[in-house]
């Protein structure tokens, strides 16, 4: 066992390995220099920032907020039941409101695989977008 684990720390880019949130120990040390993670409020950009038990990091990963709570040190990256073990998700539940993001999608979106629109569609979509000066 080494010096760092019997003290009761682990380097942040091994616990964030360990707790399987990165599939490489080279990509979580990348994540943890990029200065996009805070442990207890802190921004963290070193990856040989100390962490135990009781610590929490925030960070986001894709389009979602993890808020993350140390329960345990982990020894090796064991299997994904063993990784969440590790910690306490804390994250706040945020609803997908559908409606809002219909609103936002484009009008002029076409379906995949209908191919190129016709004559007759694009001249009702020049009509629409009002290219041209003879449409008015």
């Amino acid at each position: 066992m080494n010096n760092s684990q019997s003290d009761g720390v682990l380097r942040l880019d091994k616990w964030l390995w360990h707790a399987r949130f990165f599939k490489s120990r080279s990509k979580s040390t990348k994540f943890c220099q990029s200065c996009v993670l805070r442990v207890n409020g802190d921004i963290i950009s070193k990856a040989h920032y100390l962490v135990k038990p009781s610590d929490v990091l925030t960070f986001t990963i894709g389009n979602s907020i993890r808020v993350i709570k140390i329960l345990n040190l982990g020894v090796r990256r064991g299997p994904s039941l063993e990784a969440k073990t590790l910690y306490d998700d804390i994250s706040p539940v945020i609803s997908v409101n559908k409606e809002a993001n219909k609103s936002r999608m484009f009008i002029a979106k076409r379906e995949i695989g209908s191919g190129r629109p016709t004559k007759v569609q694009r001249r009702a979509i020049d009509k629409l977008m009002a290219k041209d000066d003879q449409w008015l």
